[in-house]
């Protein structure tokens, strides 16, 4: 095993044009400017096996570190690294986002008489795909063959080009292409030419996708399979052109005999819904039972998606209960979808309940699922309720936003529920939410047409230190009310609020004249 040494002006980075030089050695050091700290391992009197070290070089996050252990299990007397050392270590260094010692460890295996996978460089290119990175993903392609020993297999080419296609880097996808067909004589197979399908659709390009499954029933090795026709599809559905998805479908099943799966179905379903046909997505769900292909989940959600987007209470309820008699389990987003319409018929009762049988399920909901409860709640004169369920959900551990607090305070103010929406904008300002701003505003001129300028004027305050400013017909209005309850000095304190900024002393001092009892 050579090591490997970092020398200060040791700087150029790795490429595919490798060095037939021999290694001079040592070690794999981080660049730092202080000394490495003491590293947590084993002592060196302990052998660490291969297995030991991949453990220790997962668990570590800090770079440095990581690179430590690694050049000091190396020092053990008969010890080799070998792919799985290598491949956790570059694995570790990338994710830290450390490609400089990415390319250095690369370097390192140049040198290196054991036997690589190129797994390791399908691993590199997700993750320089990740930090958009476009160009050094081909050149993790590229570093397969002089590292590995090897040509890059399909299963490489396709990872490269659906990396780089996937990222929109068309251009590079192309001459990516062309260099590897003619350097490297490897003829796409169907899974290379998905990629190319996908992009198409992905572009609403639906012709050209087609010309690519032309070229692709040329050859064997290329045929379109059910990924191909489920791709089609799917542009087809997504652009509107839902008879000539069924007609492909047709084509599929009765001249190609590709049996359909239930995400092939779901396509359909899913197109269908989108464009307000449930009746004819019913029809998928039946011609799947009837060809022996059971609707998961997905399929069933969708169709129930469906039905809620078209305000058909009683055809989701039947849904809903077909899910639960065929032993199906619902998401968090099909639950919420289901909640959603009933609230939106009104049924707030039944909702409240499907909301507890979901936990039950030990299917938590989020702040989506909560503030539907919360709008349906609002919308028929359940106000008070909504109070109580936003006072307690953040003590059972449940996150909410600030919409879930607006929707209730924007509700107090339309009833006209002043003391109780004063109280709620201190518990928001306590939680860092700011009220929606013409809701306080509204709130404001409600609080001084009610003659109650102490609550208004706390309100103000609260709202200016997290930089609120009143519209102007708000601001006269407040002045105009306090000017007339004869209260001058807290008229003067808060411009002062308003106009030099709001201080903590300021605010406070302003707080307490205007707050006070006394007239002045």
């Amino acid at each position: 095993m050579h090591s490997l040494k970092l020398n200060a002006g040791w700087a150029h980075q790795f490429s595919t044009s490798f060095s037939k030089e021999p290694c001079m050695v040592p070690w794999i050091r981080a660049r730092s400017p202080k000394p490495d700290p003491p590293t947590e391992i084993p002592r060196k009197t302990k052998y660490i096996s291969h297995e030991s070290a991949i453990k220790l070089i997962k668990r570590e996050k800090d770079p440095r570190r990581l690179l430590s252990i690694f050049n000091m299990v190396t020092n053990q007397r008969g010890f080799s690294h070998n792919h799985s050392t290598y491949a956790v270590t570059l694995h570790q260094l990338a994710r830290l986002k450390e490609f400089e010692h990415v390319d250095l460890v690369l370097h390192q295996m140049t040198y290196e008489t054991c036997k690589f996978h190129e797994s390791i460089f399908l691993d590199l290119m997700t993750h320089f795909s990740k930090s958009s990175l476009h160009n050094r993903v081909v050149e993790m392609f590229n570093a397969i063959q002089p590292i590995v020993r090897e040509k890059p297999s399909l299963k490489a080419v396709s990872t490269c080009l659906n990396l780089l296609v996937d990222s929109n880097q068309v251009d590079l996808a192309r001459s990516f292409l062309v260099h590897t067909k003619r350097t490297l004589d490897l003829h796409p197979n169907t899974c290379i030419l998905n990629i190319l399908v996908k992009h198409h659709c992905k572009n609403g390009n639906i012709e050209s996708a087609f010309e690519v499954v032309k070229e692709m029933k040329l050859s064997d090795v290329s045929y379109p399979n059910l990924i191909t026709y489920s791709t089609l599809m799917e542009g087809l559905c997504e652009t509107g052109r839902l008879q000539e998805a069924i007609n492909l479908f047709e084509e599929m099943v009765s001249k190609d005999k590709i049996v359909p799966d239930a995400l092939t179905y779901n396509i359909l379903i899913n197109g269908f819904c989108r464009s307000g046909k449930v009746d004819r997505a019913i029809k998928i769900i039946d011609f799947m039972k009837k060809n022996g292909c059971d609707p998961n989940i997905f399929n069933y959600s969708t169709l129930m998606n469906g039905f809620c987007k078209e305000g058909n209470l009683q055809e989701a309820k039947r849904v809903f209960n077909e899910i639960k008699g065929v032993g199906l389990h619902l998401d968090k987003v099909g639950y919420t979808t289901f909640i959603n319409c009933l609230c939106r018929s009104g049924e707030i009762d039944e909702a409240i309940r499907v909301l507890k049988e979901m936990e039950e399920k030990d299917c938590k909901g989020d702040h989506i699922t909560f503030n539907i409860i919360l709008v349906g709640l609002c919308r028929y004169d359940r106000t008070y309720e909504a109070l109580e369920m936003l006072e307690r959900l953040p003590y059972e551990g449940v996150y909410l936003d600030k919409s879930s607090y607006r929707i209730v305070l924007n509700s107090l103010c339309k009833l006209g529920y002043l003391q109780k929406a004063t109280e709620l904008v201190g518990v928001m300002a306590s939680r860092g939410f700011l009220p929606h701003f013409a809701t306080s505003n509204e709130l404001l001129v409600h609080l001084c047409e009610a003659g109650t300028v102490v609550d208004a004027a706390m309100v103000l305050v609260v709202l200016a230190q997290m930089g609120f400013n009143p519209e102007p017909r708000v601001w006269s209005r407040l002045v105009e009310v306090i000017c007339r309850e004869r209260r001058l000095l807290s008229t003067f304190e808060l411009v002062d609020v308003l106009t030099k900024g709001t201080t903590d002393g300021g605010n406070r001092e302003g707080f307490r004249t205007m707050t006070s009892e006394s007239s002045i």
